[in-house]
């Protein structure tokens, strides 16, 4: 079975709620199961991130979808803690060949979320990871998917809490999307 990991950090709700749908997007590709794993606050120790388990689960996927709310332009605080702690994993490019993704959420339309999406891209390509943007044009899917446009991941907006449900659609599309490609690269397809 083909395995998609959904790491991400949530502090309001609204990214835990993307990642339901990425997750959700994931499972609906048959042979494919989603394993999502959240990052807590909890599991950093001064400053450093200290949940070996979370990390350990990344070898068995073949995909991985990182998530994170974009605080002053770039990931929290605590997703870096856990980039931080993929070192030793960087060194050894344990994570080569794996398919990459990434989405953020930010209270802004404007709040600099692409570059929270260019720094979890940046994070893959350092690993080696093959990044998987949206293959959807901004405002042109019939369905009116990827309606903010970044074409390197995922970026949505909420200023109340709430999500958009095209966001949560697009986060859905993604992890099908990641899905599909990393049972394609497995060679399940």
């Amino acid at each position: 079975m083909t395995k998609v990991a959904i790491v991400f950090h949530s502090a309001s709700g609204t990214t835990g709620l993307l990642a339901q749908a990425v997750a959700e997007g994931v499972e609906s590709v048959t042979g494919v199961k989603a394993m999502p794993l959240e990052i807590f606050g909890k599991d950093i120790v001064e400053g450093r991130y200290q949940n070996a388990d979370l990390i350990a689960q990344l070898s068995s996927a073949q995909g991985v979808v990182f998530g994170s709310p974009t605080y002053m332009g770039s990931v929290s605080a605590q997703f870096k803690a856990f980039v931080d702690a993929t070192g030793d994993l960087w060194a050894k490019q344990a994570w080569a060949g794996k398919v990459a993704s990434g989405f953020t959420i930010g209270s802004n339309y404007s709040g600099d979320q692409l570059s929270t999406i260019q720094f979890l891209q940046v994070f893959a390509s350092q690993h080696g990871m093959l990044w998987a943007g949206i293959n959807l044009a901004g405002g042109y899917s019939p369905k009116g998917l990827n309606r903010l446009g970044a074409q390197s991941g995922l970026i949505a907006q909420s200023g109340d809490g709430e999500l958009h449900q095209l966001d949560c659609d697009t986060a859905q599309y993604l992890g099908a999307r990641v899905a599909r490609l990393a049972r394609l690269y497995k060679g399940e397809m």
